[in-house]
């Protein structure tokens, strides 16, 4: 397989992605309403999140951390409760448990896509277990079903992070609408991203609904009355709900490129090499994973072709230095250890031309 002399491929191009024409609307219609917090475009937007996800509440919040902090105090998780998590996302769900006081439990992931695996998950449960985040890494979809068996009738609440997910399907529903409640990121360069920060929580349950709601305002009961004392300022800003819009109408023509992008690396893999990622409907390609035993090599390979490469996440939760010595627990994490130190993220943006995906697939065939 070839690959063309000089030819650079990103790992994103953010620019390159932008529909300037309604971006400039939405900013001209926000410009003309005066109304720049919680106005008529986030309404619209929350409005037609919700739908998308399938779900009865969509609520704006500032960013995806906020989303996860919010969501779990919304399902009552309370400073000392545990809440198991994957420890290869990033520590994002942790750094949300931390800020609330509760005790990061790690177990490990399933072999094929790396997610959390509801086995490890239920054996780490104790009797301080209050919720689960069920991370749908890299966009593929974990398998919230086998969560909801697994924690049947143990008072655990399945939270949802789908930074990385956004339309991605499974069992007939989206992500976002899986689990009791979902957080998702707007950054950049997520699937559906702004042009700026922001994040959602999502749920069908009213009661979580209406204590997220209270929570990212303040603890607002009504106007400057705070029933909350865990209220927050954490609200979506109108002009970034209006770009949302705009960009939530191609959310799945773009998905429809990711998957086909993976599909064509994974095509052209060689011996020893492996597609982490999901490419039917219940992945999205957020970020395109391979696995390979050597790794740097690999890297090396790809600079020499100008194909940029980067690894997500390149520290477990575990040996993050943030977390308090004996304030967490760990289960065994055979997968997540063995996994770690060949994982390598390759380009795949909706926007990628065909030759640069070719000069991708070229470079990866060509590895040996």
């Amino acid at each position: 397989m070839k690959t063309r002399a000089g030819l650079r491929v990103p790992l994103n191009d953010l620019a390159r992605g932008l529909e300037r024409a309604p971006l400039e609307a939405a900013f001209q219609r926000v410009l003309a309403s005066g109304r720049f917090i919680m106005g008529a475009e986030h309404d619209g937007f929350e409005a037609e999140f919700a739908t998308y996800c399938g779900v009865r509440h969509a609520l704006g919040v500032a960013n995806g951390t906020d989303a996860l902090e919010i969501a779990l105090r919304a399902c009552g998780c309370e400073p000392g409760d545990e809440v198991i998590l994957a420890p290869n996302a990033g520590f994002y769900a942790a750094t949300a448990c931390l800020a609330i006081g509760l005790v990061p439990v790690f177990a490990d992931v399933e072999l094929d896509h790396l997610t959390l695996s509801a086995a490890s998950a239920a054996q780490a449960l104790s009797s301080r277990t209050r919720a689960v985040v069920v991370t749908h890494l890299y966009g593929s979809t974990a398998d919230v079903a086998a969560f909801r068996k697994a924690f049947a009738g143990r008072g655990v609440s399945l939270i949802e992070d789908c930074a990385q997910a956004h339309g991605a399907m499974r069992d007939d529903q989206r992500a976002g609408a899986l689990g009791d409640v979902a957080a998702f990121s707007f950054y950049p360069t997520k699937n559906l991203g702004a042009l700026g920060d922001g994040g959602a929580v999502t749920t069908s349950t009213d009661d979580i609904a209406e204590r997220a709601r209270r929570l990212r305002q303040y603890g607002w009961t009504r106007r400057y009355a705070t029933g909350d004392r865990s209220g927050r300022n954490s609200r979506l800003d109108e002009l970034q709900a209006a770009f949302l819009r705009v960009r939530l109408r191609v959310l799945d023509a773009a998905n429809v490129r990711r998957r086909a992008i993976a599909e064509r690396y994974r095509a052209a893999l060689p011996a020893g090499m492996k597609l982490v990622n999901r490419t039917d409907q219940a992945g999205v390609s957020h970020l395109c994973v391979v696995r390979h035993p050597e790794r740097a090599k690999l890297e090396r390979h790809l600079e020499e072709l100008g194909v940029a490469s980067a690894v997500h996440f390149p520290v477990l939760d575990t040996a993050q230095e943030a977390l308090p010595r004996g304030g967490f627990r760990s289960m065994p994490l055979p997968v997540c250890e063995a996994a770690q130190p060949e994982i390598l993220t390759l380009p795949c943006f909706p926007s990628m031309t065909e030759e640069e995906t070719e000069h991708v697939a070229g470079a990866l065939a060509d590895f040996g």
